[in-house]
């Protein structure tokens, strides 16, 4: 495995690629998953040296993170593991809520570390802003539990940069993690200058675009998921999107890669973004994703991609 980064600020060093779990234990998300399969995604992780795992109270509810604590627990290197965790959903009768109140973050924070069953949480992100709790209050109550050594490092997900700025305004936050890939790059206005301004990592999520930028689909593929709603599998504007994602596979085939993995190769040449945590929904998806780190691009690609995607 290669180095590992430091996860911006922070004392925490993971590898490049991580291992996003919402498939693990996820059955809220996804149809017929299977536990054991979830439990073999992570054992498959860790022992191709993958050190960072990502997960949230609401994959599952619950279930993702009992399951990483399980495998976690049966290899025996807690130490040598960066567990990151979410919470601020919340259900009230029958409805679900977003809470980011002092008391209810403690709260969460206790259940995620028992689901876990660990003593500390390596980071703990906010999983979205809520309406009324302001957001440097919320981020208070983590300093508190990193003071008390509960967490390591603090992170808010899916907060626009005004909410993150008062998330930051004593300089708590570690780590911002919201959607950014190469059709959707409205981060790279604010969110990304700001956190390489204030050494504050940033993890993309959704970096293939529901598998779009991962090169396998073509003009006639038929989408019976999520997808078939998504803008960007629309029409004309799929079209478009099918003949940037070409361009890119012929760099791909240049280097006798993947075009998934090169487009996960030029997130990492981004300013701010230590890590990528892709999922898998089978234990071999995550050897496949180790391969972006196999994946050298010269500064002429990077541009190149940059520009395929800026039209």
């Amino acid at each position: 495995m290669c180095k590992k980064n430091q996860l911006g600020k922070t004392d925490l060093y993971v590898s490049p690629i991580g291992l996003g779990t919402n498939a693990v234990g996820g059955h809220n998300l996804f149809p017929n998953l299977n536990d054991e399969t979830g439990r073999e995604i992570v054992r498959t992780a860790l022992t191709n040296g993958i050190n960072f795992l990502d997960t949230a109270y609401i994959y599952g509810p619950e279930r993702s993170e009992q399951l990483i604590g399980e495998v976690v627990k049966e290899k025996g290197n807690r130490h040598d593991i960066v567990i990151a965790t979410k919470g601020a959903h919340k259900f009230v009768d029958g409805q679900m809520a977003f809470d980011n109140s002092p008391a209810f973050l403690k709260a969460a924070v206790e259940s995620s570390l028992k689901r876990l069953q660990t003593d500390y949480i390596d980071l703990f992100y906010i999983h979205f802003p809520d309406h009324d709790t302001p957001k440097d209050e919320a981020v208070g109550a983590l300093k508190e539990l990193k003071d008390a050594g509960k967490i390591r490092a603090i992170g808010v997900s899916n907060f626009s940069i005004e909410q993150l700025k008062e998330a930051n305004k004593d300089g708590y936050v570690d780590v911002v993690q919201s959607e950014y890939n190469l059709f959707k790059r409205g981060a790279e206005k604010d969110l990304l200058p700001y956190t390489a301004e204030n050494k504050i990592s940033f993890i993309p999520y959704f970096p293939l675009a529901s598998g779009l930028l991962g090169g396998k689909y073509h003009k006639d593929s038929k989408f019976i998921d999520g997808r078939a709603k998504n803008p960007l599998f629309q029409g004309e504007t799929f079209a478009q999107n099918l003949e940037k994602v070409e361009r890119v596979r012929e760099i791909a085939l240049a280097k006798n890669a993947e075009t998934a993995h090169v487009v996960l190769a030029w997130y990492l040449t981004r300013d701010s973004i230590d890590v990528l945590i892709p999922g898998a929904k089978r234990p071999e998806q995550v050897s496949e994703n180790l391969k972006t780190l196999k994946v050298s691009l010269s500064k002429e690609e990077i541009e190149k991609i940059d520009r395929i995607f800026q039209a």
